[in-house]
């Protein structure tokens, strides 16, 4: 880490490419971030339970076994933000990830730069007051507080790519938090998501 410099937490890091997880590592530390890489999820998990980490960087395998690792850590009551990362990522990977507690799906390849403002980004929301907080659409499950602010920006005419920007967001996330909107709503696409909410006088774009 630069001289002097205090650190902003430690980030455990899972990335079965050496070369990724070198850039990942300098960059990081760089940005005056310890960091801690970890060759599999039970170690990471392990070492969970002894100290919380600023954030999780946590690399989804083929057989996307980085799933179970989020869940337990939630189970664990780790909640710091999470970002996966995956090769060949899919929409519905996405859309799983979230659910199951991820705070950003990054595709590879990605650049190392991104990763580390995505990083901060997610560390500074998590740290905002009412950042748990839970929205509720009538009849429906209760929208977590990204979603509720993805269907603010949806409601307010903006694109999946712009949300993303104004989020620090991948475009694969905020499709994966719309795909879980539109379930829990019921809604066939967005357009009859904001008519469910909005009443039949909206004009909303899909």
């Amino acid at each position: 880490m630069p001289g002097n410099m205090l650190s902003k937490g430690e980030v455990f890091v899972i990335d079965t490419d050496a070369a990724s997880r070198e850039q990942l590592s300098t960059a990081l530390q760089q940005s005056a971030y310890n960091v801690i890489c970890f060759a599999d999820g039970a170690s990471l998990l392990s070492e969970a339970k002894a100290r919380m980490p600023a954030c999780v960087l946590l690399e989804m395998p083929p057989d996307r076994s980085g799933l179970d690792v989020l869940k337990r850590l939630r189970e664990e009551n780790c909640m710091a933000p999470v970002l996966v990362t995956a090769a060949n990522g899919s929409i519905a990977m996405a859309v799983d990830a979230i659910r199951s507690g991820a705070a950003d799906f990054i595709e590879k390849p990605f650049r190392t730069r991104d990763i580390v403002d995505r990083i901060g980004a997610a560390i500074d929301e998590f740290a905002q007051p009412g950042s748990n907080r839970q929205r509720w659409l009538p009849g429906c499950e209760p929208l977590s507080a990204r979603e509720g602010d993805v269907l603010e920006h949806l409601a307010a005419g903006l694109t999946n790519k712009e949300i993303a920007r104004r989020m620090h967001l991948s475009a694969r996330t905020v499709e994966g938090y719309r795909a879980g909107i539109l379930r829990k709503a019921g809604a066939k696409n967005v357009t009859d998501l904001l008519r469910r909410i909005f009443g039949q006088g909206s004009s909303a774009q899909d």
